[in-house]
């Protein structure tokens, strides 16, 4: 997908590993690359490959039984301080923020990414070999409902709170930069958390709605405890709304009812088919209310949002019976179940029937969370590779020294670039509309790349990922190097909080609603940060290929956008796509143009033009196939048609009438 710059040595250059230094490129240096202490120990890992190859060659001189018995020796790849190594989040925090701020968050993220590598790495890798158990029933048949989770889960947890995890969003030491300052930590902690992250993801996102309702009396001892730095206090919250009948689809799928007692609380009943962090403290919920008759209004206009207590002042269940723990791919070390909710006690918290425009930005917080577990994912597995790369030996040299591996590295470094930027852009529009800093424009744009970046670092990262975990071969593929469980982590992002399909329709809704606005601010936005570099030489073509990605972008809009709604549907994802690649090019190119812009940036700026020139010949390629993909679709409905009037006729010849209606009324498979 990617031209890559990054590496200009002739594969034929004869290199050795003490001479290694000479040969590598400056984009590769430690904080971000190679250390020096890195290359000595390639060396001697060099040496003893060869001295091991040696000895396994000359076997006929070592016993076979002690040959049988030999195994894999290599050492383990391994990585610093996340925050010291990573020069493009120093650098974007030099670049961006007030000089007084970026000091002290520095300092701050020195000392938790510290933290991180010795105290919380190991809680993690506990974390994943003890996972939650759920037990129903004591011995003697008295139902519990308990979920056990272990010592590590719980210490995650004080951690939390000790690193103000949630609490720095909403005390805003930092006013609009408070948002980035925690969006970073997220970042750093994601794939240290043990799984953590994700109860943090719907906490944060249930902080957020209790915010945006005022913070009414009623709920302002639970939004305390919700961004407390108190580990005694601090609760997590989680978020209830897939059933039995759908997940994205709440409208139609939300089967739960909440009875109105006589003191003014709701009963809930029903049935919440995945409940992620079921052993959370509070959670938010939509529900139904009937009325005197027992009856419910159906679609999302008659659902409410709700807010209950999982557990009473006792301690005991709030009339919620635990049916059982799910049993998912990726993300074990977090408790899932299905929960039954028969009378639970709750509280509406906001108007009746607006349930679903409440609870709208607790996805928006969570779709954000979504993006951060994303991008960390795949800056932790190339580090991994990069690390590995430097040590491991194949073929009589080191992995860094085959041009084709390197690339491979180059290409997906450049996919995480971009999408690190994308995150960052939106996490700096959210703090400005948290502290009335956005104009209108900030706030369209902040509406639409939330899903674009949601839908796209979510498909991103599982291809990221798992191209990362190829390039430690076999062993990649083995348990105990904990490089699977990031790979199953990871898939659940493409999933969790919307499809890319589904919210590649919600970024036409947003298009739509905004009358075409939000995608008007978007061209802007990105011609705007391209205007500095067009001025600089070597990122002149660079800027020519992002404007013509604009350009045919806006010829594919205005094509499908004539043909009609379901043109316009089947274009949806390739058009999401288009977005957040543009986006994302547009912000590598604006960091690229920095006065103190370093090599890698410029290198991963240039990189965009295949990337980029990608998009402009799918543009045309789909352009040309609308009218074809139309005149197959009323085909194939003519030829259905055709076939089933006779399969009516030869019923009706055979004496075997049937009501043809049953086969004329048949929906036409829609072309795609």
């Amino acid at each position: 997908m990617f031209a890559c710059h990054f590496f200009q040595w002739r594969p034929s250059a004869a290199r050795k590993p003490w001479q290694l230094g000479r040969f590598l490129p400056p984009v590769w240096e430690r904080c971000q690359t190679w250390s020096c202490e890195g290359l000595s120990t390639s060396a001697r890992q060099g040496q003893q490959a060869a001295v091991q190859d040696k000895q396994v060659s000359g076997g006929l001189e070592m016993p076979f039984a002690m040959r049988e018995t030999e195994t894999l020796f290599q050492e383990q790849p391994e990585v610093g301080n996340q925050y010291l190594e990573d020069a493009l989040l120093r650098s974007y925090l030099k670049t961006h923020l007030p000089p007084k701020v970026q000091e002290e968050v520095s300092r701050d993220l020195e000392k938790f990414g510290n933290r991180l590598l010795t105290e919380i790495k190991p809680l993690a890798w506990e974390c994943e070999l003890n996972p939650p158990v759920f037990r129903q029933y004591d011995a003697w048949g008295q139902r519990l409902d308990h979920i056990i989770t272990c010592l590590a889960w719980r210490r995650m947890k004080e951690i939390a709170a000790e690193e103000g995890l949630i609490a720095e969003a909403y005390e805003r030491r930092y006013s609009n930069w408070s948002r980035v300052h925690q969006a970073i930590k997220l970042y750093l902690f994601s794939n240290y958390s043990g799984g953590f992250s994700c109860p943090l993801a719907m906490t944060d996102g249930a902080a957020k709605v209790i915010e945006s309702l005022g913070i009414p009396g009623s709920l302002k001892n639970a939004f305390d405890h919700l961004t407390s730095r108190d580990s005694k206090k601090f609760w997590t919250s989680g978020q209830w709304m897939t059933e039995r009948r759908g997940g994205s689809d709440v409208a139609n799928g939300t089967e739960t009812v909440a009875r109105k007692q006589p003191d003014g609380a709701y009963h809930l009943y029903g049935f919440k088919w995945f409940t992620s962090a079921a052993d959370s403290d509070v959670t938010l919920t939509l529900a139904r209310i009937a009325d005197a008759q027992g009856h419910v209004k159906q679609g999302s206009g008659g659902l409410s949002l709700f807010f209950l207590k999982v557990r009473d002042e006792e301690g005991k269940l709030n009339n919620i019976k635990v049916q059982r723990l799910k049993d998912k791919l990726g993300t074990r070390q977090m408790a899932t179940a299905e929960l039954w909710l028969d009378g639970a006690k709750a509280e509406l918290i906001a108007a009746e029937g607006r349930g679903v425009a409440s609870i709208s930005s607790m996805l928006n917080i969570t779709r954000i969370h979504n993006v951060i577990g994303a991008v960390a994912s795949m800056r932790r597995m190339i580090s991994l590779s990069r690390e590995y790369a430097l040590k491991r030996v194949a073929f009589g040299k080191l992995l860094k020294d085959h041009p084709l591996h390197m690339q491979t590295i180059a290409r997906m470094e450049v996919q995480t670039r971009g999408a690190f930027l994308l995150l960052m852009e939106i996490v700096r529009l959210l703090g400005l509309v948290e502290t009335n800093l956005a104009n209108e424009q900030d706030q369209l744009l902040l509406r639409l790349l939330i899903p674009v970046a949601k839908l796209y670092t979510g498909k991103q990262a599982s291809a990221v990922v798992v191209e990362a975990m190829e390039c430690f071969g076999g062993q990649g593929y083995m348990e105990d190097t904990g490089l699977p469980v990031i790979v199953r982590d990871t898939l659940v992002l493409s999933i969790w909080e919307g499809t890319t399909n589904i919210l590649s329709l919600d970024v036409l809704r947003s298009l739509t609603k905004s009358q075409g606005q939000a995608l008007a601010v978007f061209s802007s936005t990105v011609q705007r940060k391209l205007e500095l570099a067009s001025s600089i030489e070597k990122l002149e073509p660079a800027v020519k290929l992002m404007q013509d990605a604009i350009s045919s972008l806006v010829q594919l809009i205005q094509r499908a956008g004539s043909k009609g709604a379901v043109t316009m549907e089947l274009a949806a994802r390739d058009f999401s796509y288009s977005l957040a690649r543009i986006y994302a090019g547009a912000l590598l190119i604006e960091h690229a143009a920095r006065p103190d812009s370093s090599s890698m940036d410029v290198s991963a700026a240039r990189s965009t033009s295949i990337y980029l020139l990608d998009i402009i010949l799918m543009r045309k390629s789909l352009i040309r196939k609308l009218p074809i993909a139309e005149e197959k679709q009323q085909q194939k409905k003519d030829s259905w048609n055709i076939i089933l009037q006779r399969a009516s006729s030869n019923r009706i010849k055979n004496g075997k009438r049937q009501e043809r209606s049953r086969f004329l009324n048949t929906s036409y498979p829609t072309f795609c």
